[in-house]
């Protein structure tokens, strides 16, 4: 690891003198992008981060969010983009593991784990197929030995991220709001490293992540233990159980340089420490190794010299590392000894606070090549495109992803993965929603209107079980930000997401940026990730069956705005058109009237229409019943487009609703009073999926076999290498 030689000038003007190697090596941790983010620090602050609900405290890795009843849950996002990209199994499962330690430095218990994951083709690309399995093996073996559910979540393909994973992992936690962990120290207080011991492994780890990945540097991905994590997780809460956590911070990014570092300046104090009291997994390691070391599964816990036996008994009946490594001071500096001997004295504020950058941006150029679109040629058997859209890996069901984790570990699962969004039961009688979402592809056609659509997206799974958004996690990926057009595509995202949480109230309660996020052919499409937290005071929307001659509804208007679809980037290999954009104030009638129909129990189901359009959504919930369904596409409210722009628009804000007929009138009542546009357009029955245009049917699908198609098509094509056309000759 390394300064710039700009960045080296103004260490030494701040100091007053050459530093050390040892604190090279700390200010290069800490000041990498990947721990201070020096790039997109100052933008992110138009991001709204407060709100009613919101408990803000020093030093906290998770955001808190106040439940009621004196309930409270904590919420936090986290990747490990470069090191799955090396090694997919512990780059993913390490992502597990850190984001866990996060939810728990706020003295929470971690109740689930929700994940978005991206990679290349894998229908052409057999590194990207292994990329895949290995990750997704990753983060199921990590979570299910901590017996923690990963309750759903998100995947998608695109060529932009050949040779490269994109591995995403939120969780939540939930706990009394008097036992969150208050961050404060003492007169005398101790530092002490709780968990596995410092190993090589992850050495570098920061530096790695704010490089683009040029060779594979297995040093520098972390080693899983999850095991252990499980110990650490019943220790520290025992100890907060007990009282005896003044202060605690997970050790992630740059090792003890940040944690140490990032403590002190939070807290306003001095901290001294001794590498030499670290315990460790090699005895010959160099005291910048031990430093800026990222081996997992450990914590970094203030607490007083008088609490600290009965802390060191609970860790020897955990049998975990417990370590006195130092103690405060109120010098506000960070001074790390060998022994007897100082080898870093820095000021914490210098070392906590890398200076932030003002980088320039300016519009792509490619924009205006991809605003026109082509002409296609017309489409003569709907029904074999729509078995071709089921069984492509976008569409393609997931069961083969979900499958493999735990999901109803800890009985809190109520709603499980595989509908719009999971639901959690919660100790106070409420429950709470979760979903994660991002589309790359429209947020490369529209940086803006992608990243709002990728938020809109989160809150209209949310709210189909019945839940008010309540908060946000954001995930921001992009390339370099040193090209100003990437860095243009960033601003834009950001602008986007803050002007929907402000007009939504929706604060933001933690989030990440990675950047440098290149493959050999160039950067990713920018891949904002939106996590969005719902809170249900009554009950569920749990899907109920549907029967025959139950009814059909969409909400909302379709439009004539294809730009990054599946139908034009999978069926017609063509990347641009009109991005779909989101019309606030309809957003907010929609999200209105469907929670009002939910709270009068008036429908059986509520389901979001986004990825491959209205076909796709119908086709979901008739495979999820086992039931056929008539649609007629004259009938949708919107502009007057032909068939397949109706059929697979991606227009935002739209809800598919079925209900028992009986309560037509009230549901119409409802949609009228809040001044929605709607309309009824099918009704359910038999074992086919039809769609009809002004009485011409033009796509009749079997349901058992395009079930068959959508439910085996991803297992088929990742363990046998089969894609759907092989199968059809």
């Amino acid at each position: 690891m390394s300064l710039e030689e700009r960045e080296l000038d103004e260490l030494k003007s701040k100091i007053g003198r050459d530093p050390t190697s040892t604190e090279l090596q700390i200010v290069a941790a800490e000041w990498s992008e990947h721990c201070s983010y020096k790039s997109s620090k100052r933008h992110l602050k138009m991001l709204p981060m407060d709100g009613p609900l919101v408990i803000n405290e020093k030093g906290y890795d998770s955001g808190v969010l106040d439940v009621g009843d004196g309930y409270v849950i904590t919420a936090h996002i986290e990747s490990h983009n470069h090191p799955s990209a090396v090694e997919p199994y512990g780059g993913a499962a390490t992502g597990v593991g850190g984001v866990i330690r996060d939810i728990l430095s706020a003295g929470a218990r971690p109740i689930a784990i929700f994940d978005g994951l991206r990679f290349g083709n894998i229908e052409k690309d057999l590194q990207a197929r292994w990329l895949f399995k290995n990750a997704v093996t990753g983060i199921a073996d990590y979570g299910n030995c901590l017996g923690i559910p990963t309750i759903g979540g998100e995947v998608e393909f695109d060529e932009c991220y050949e040779n490269y994973a994109m591995v995403d992992v939120a969780a939540l936690g939930f706990g009394k709001k008097e036992n969150l962990i208050k961050n404060h120290v003492e007169k005398d207080d101790i530092v002490v490293l709780m968990g596995g011991s410092t190993g090589r492994d992850g050495i570098g780890g920061s530096q790695f992540a704010s490089d683009s990945l040029e060779s594979e540097d297995r040093s520098a991905v972390q080693i899983p233990d999850p095991f252990i994590e499980k110990l650490i997780i019943e220790a520290v809460l025992q100890a907060r159980n007990d009282g005896l956590i003044h202060a605690m911070k997970d050790l992630g990014g740059g090792g003890l340089s940040c944690a140490v570092s990032e403590t002190a300046d939070a807290m306003e104090i001095g901290i001294e420490m001794d590498v030499d009291k670290v315990h460790t997994r090699e005895s010959d390691m160099h005291p910048d190794e031990i430093m800026v070391s990222e081996s997992q599964e450990r914590m970094l816990i203030v607490t007083s010299e008088t609490k600290f036996k009965k802390l060191q008994e609970i860790c020897n009946k955990f049998r975990i590392g417990c370590s006195v490594i130092g103690h405060v001071k109120f010098d506000n500096n960070v001074h790390i000894k060998k022994g007897g001997n100082t080898i870093a004295n820095l000021p914490a504020d210098v070392v906590a606070n890398a200076t932030l950058l003002d980088l320039p941006s300016k519009e792509p150029t490619y924009l205006k090549t991809i605003e026109t679109e082509k002409k296609f040629d017309s489409i003569p058997d709907y029904s074999k495109l729509m078995m071709t859209l089921l069984a492509s890996p976008n569409i393609a069901s997931k069961i083969w992803v979900y499958g493999q984790y735990d999901h109803e570990v800890g009985i809190r699962t109520v709603v499980k993965p595989g509908t719009d969004a999971s639901v959690l039961r919660l100790d106070n009688g409420k429950y709470l929603s979760a979903k994660i979402d991002g589309n790359p592809k429209q947020c490369y056609i529209n940086p803006r209107e992608g990243a709002i659509g990728c938020f809109e997206e989160a809150c209209r799974n949310v709210v189909c079980t019945g839940a008010r958004p309540i908060g946000m996690l954001d995930h921001l990926q992009f390339g370099n930000p040193n090209d100003p057009e990437i860095f243009w595509t960033f601003l834009e995202s950001l602008k986007g997401l803050t002007d929907f949480a402000k007009s939504f109230e929706i604060p933001c309660v933690g989030g990440k940026v990675s950047l440098y996020n290149e493959t050999p052919k160039g950067s990713i499409k920018p891949t904002p990730v939106i996590g969005v937290i719902g809170l249900i005071d009554k009950k569920p929307s749990v899907p109920q069956k549907i029967s025959k001659d139950d009814c059909l509804l969409i909400i909302g208007d379709t439009r004539d705005e294809l730009g990054g679809s599946e139908y034009f980037e999978y069926i017609h290999k063509f990347v641009g058109g009109k991005c779909p954009s989101v019309n606030f104030e309809d957003s907010k009638k929609h999200m209105k009237s469907v929670l009002d129909m939910i709270d009068k129990n008036l429908i059986k189901s509520a389901h979001d229409c986004s990825k491959g359009g209205l076909a796709i959504a119908v086709s979901e919930i008739c495979m999820t019943n086992q039931i056929g369904c008539n649609v007629s596409l004259d009938k949708v409210p919107g502009e007057k487009l032909d068939a397949d722009r109706v059929l697979f628009s991606e227009s935002h804000s739209r809800y598919l609703i079925s209900f028992d007929k009986k309560n037509i009138s009230q549901i119409e009542d409802i949609l009228k009073t809040n001044k929605v546009s709607f309309n009824q357009i099918g009704e359910f029955g038999g074992e086919q999926i039809q769609f009809t245009d002004n009485s011409k049917l033009i796509i009749d699908l079997n349901l058992k076999k395009i079930h068959e198609i959508w439910l085996h098509a991803l297992p088929n094509l990742i363990l046998h290498g089969k894609k759907f056309s092989d199968d059809n000759g």
